[in-house]
């Protein structure tokens, strides 16, 4: 029997995570994008890693994603010093800390709309990756994963689409294969029932070429600067397709959008890890990243 720290979902979290904070680290220091500057003294994590350890935790505990024991993990891990949205930060997260009902909790943002920000996708990748077997399961749990917190249908479809990305590029490593941006995006397309991330994704395969502009990704995808599953996951699973064999490539291309740059890069970063596996992440960029939480350490064994 494989140990945690052999499986796919903990190869795709530790993407996930290094992503995350190599994203972070250039947030305040955009200048140093293009000298590729790496000599921080460690890349902290935010809270797409914070919130993606919770649904690992729930996943190694109970076998797939229960709803009520993830809410309870996500008011009992969260750290305010993380870089939470203000509606996660000030309203749901607090509410799930004091034991309310998620799905109330929930509904009630945005004035009832429910969240169709990005944070049900940036932490989903190691459930793709964990059932990457079966392509309806893993778009399945990510909608279950994605409830507790995004209660709006967009919110939902970005998870369920990073889920399947992530399972797809597990796929392709067996297959020893990679297929290229489009190629990539088809796979998944198939797998989507309609939403504005679908028809971004849509738009995405119809319109651009592996030598696309990155100003023209960004004025027809977005870059995540709204904060929303609709202008982040799109362009996230363009960049991932693009480089689904070269993890270090992957991430200064997307970091290159700017926009949302820690939750790009750990959407994309736990994608690409899913294909290349932990040992094609720069060994000196997990050892920059800061370690795990004590509360995590004992599901490593």
């Amino acid at each position: 029997m494989r140990s945690f720290i052999e499986t796919d979902c903990y190869v795709s979290l530790v993407g996930l995570a290094v992503g995350d904070a190599f994203g972070q680290q250039y947030v305040w220091h955009v200048e140093d994008i293009d000298r590729r500057r790496e000599d921080v003294p460690i890349w902290r994590w935010t809270d797409d890693t914070e919130m993606a350890l919770s649904v690992v935790s729930v996943l190694c505990d109970r076998g797939e994603i229960d709803q009520d024991q993830l809410a309870a993990r996500f008011g009992e891990h969260w750290d305010s010093g993380r870089g939470y949205g203000a509606a996660m930060l000030f309203d749901l997260l607090p509410k799930l800390q004091k034991g309310e009902y998620w799905q109330v909790a929930a509904a009630t943002l945005f004035d009832g709309r429910g969240s169709y920000g990005n944070g049900g996708a940036m932490r989903v990748a190691p459930l793709g990756a964990h059932f990457a077997h079966d392509l309806k399961l893993a778009a399945q749990q990510a909608r279950l994963s994605a409830e507790v917190t995004h209660a709006n249908s967009e919110g939902i479809a970005g998870a369920e689409a990073v889920a399947i990305a992530a399972a797809i590029a597990r796929r392709q490593r067996d297959q020893r294969t990679v297929t290229g941006a489009r190629t990539f995006l088809k796979q998944i397309l198939e797998q989507l029932p309609p939403s504005e991330v679908q028809e971004g994704i849509q738009r995405a395969y119809d319109e651009f070429g592996p030598g696309a502009p990155r100003e023209a990704l960004i004025e027809r995808l977005g870059n995540g600067s709204r904060v929303t599953a609709m202008d982040t996951v799109p362009v996230c699973l363009w960049m991932a397709g693009k480089h689904l064999d070269d993890y270090e490539e992957a991430l200064y291309d997307t970091v290159a959008l700017l926009g949302d740059m820690d939750t790009n890069c750990a959407i994309v970063g736990g994608i690409v890890a899913a294909h290349v596996g932990v040992d094609g992440i720069p060994m000196s960029w997990r050892k920059a990243t800061e370690e795990w939480p004590d509360w995590f350490r004992p599901y490593l064994k």
